[in-house]
């Protein structure tokens, strides 16, 4: 019974990694093809491929996921699977619901909130401490640093390009958002992935095919990677039209840093801090911030408290589900 279970947790967690993928793909390239730096189909291809590459560099992330929010060997095997079970479950409700009404609200957090809401509502120990340092603190901080980093960045580019040819300028910079979007997709691959794999990971442990503080398997990482890769390819037009558009209309420049920003920011969450941080908060609040160079009012602002609506809902919302789904299946299943 275990084993059957474990297979339904391992093949809904990579069912969430590909929600995950298509939910997500506009952060990678919303920016690039708004701007025509690259096609819409061409930019999926080339942040397809970088989110394989960037899910296979590193575990740090997937370890925070596994170990550091729930305690799942407080409960029985069973219990423990239904537990991790029901947490994608809140997951990937959160994820259709703001894909369906093209918010970009945070994967991330949406996995943070299931696995929280359960563990609540199973009684197991959550690690309130750990949350707070390596998904609260970053979760406000992260968009803070993206937008002030990405606004003092492009007042620093307008500065050194204030004499150029502006047509040559942006074809240019056209071309160098090629490179900023990779980077972009790899710094998801880099977050995203590993947070399924930590999910995985999780249901391993409980299941008892798995020890406890042990290597991460190879086949959970390239399952991960695969899944997060061909949702991306499947895309997310609904979201990139947001990002892309409805914030405020970039230009090549513009798009050129608000990438560099978020990838830097990332990068240095994932290697630095093991904190896993949203992609969507990152690049929304880093186009807010080169939007913010042109003038205060072209940033549309009603579009982005919507936006931070979805960010403050995000962690209660799928805790919530989560826990709901517990309570019915718990009498069924546990």
């Amino acid at each position: 019974m275990e084993l059957a279970l474990v297979i339904i947790v391992v093949v809904v967690a990579l069912s969430f990694d590909y929600t995950n993928g298509f939910h997500d793909a506009a952060n990678a390239i919303a920016t690039s093809v708004s701007t025509r730096a690259l096609t819409p189909r061409a930019a999926l291809l080339m942040a397809a491929f970088f989110n394989l590459v960037g899910a296979m560099l590193g575990t740090e992330v997937a370890t925070t996921i596994a170990e550091e929010i729930i305690a799942i060997d407080d409960a029985p095997a069973h219990q423990g699977l239904v537990i991790v079970l029901c947490g994608l479950i809140g997951a990937i409700t959160w994820n259709l619901i703001t894909w369906w009404l093209g918010l970009p609200s945070s994967s991330t957090h949406a996995i943070i909130g299931g696995l929280t809401g359960v563990g609540i509502a199973s009684g197991i120990t959550v690690y309130w401490s750990a949350i707070v340092d390596k998904v609260v603190l970053p979760m406000i901080f992260s968009p803070l640093i993206g937008f002030v980093g990405a606004y003092l960045a492009m007042v620093a580019l307008l500065w050194i390009f204030r004499r150029a040819n502006p047509h040559k300028t942006y074809r240019r910079f056209r071309i160098a958002q090629t490179a900023s979007a990779a980077a972009m997709a790899l710094g998801h691959g880099l977050q995203d992935a590993q947070k399924t794999m930590g999910v995985i990971l999780l249901a391993l442990v409980a299941g008892g095919y798995h020890e406890d503080n042990g290597e991460i398997p190879f086949w959970v990482k390239i399952s991960a990677a695969t899944a997060i890769s061909l949702g991306t390819y499947a895309g997310g037009w609904r979201i990139m039209r947001t990002l892309g558009r409805r914030i405020i209309e970039l230009d090549p420049a513009r798009g050129f840093v608000a990438e560099s920003v978020s990838a830097l920011v990332l990068y240095a969450n994932a290697f630095i801090l093991h904190a896993p941080v949203s992609t969507t908060h990152t690049i929304t609040s880093a186009i807010m911030g080169v939007g913010a160079t042109k003038r205060l009012s072209a940033v549309r602002w009603g579009v982005a408290k919507n936006i931070a609506g979805a960010w403050v809902l995000t962690i209660p919302a799928a805790a919530l589900v989560a826990a709901a789904v517990y309570f019915v299946l718990a009498p069924i299943m546990v």
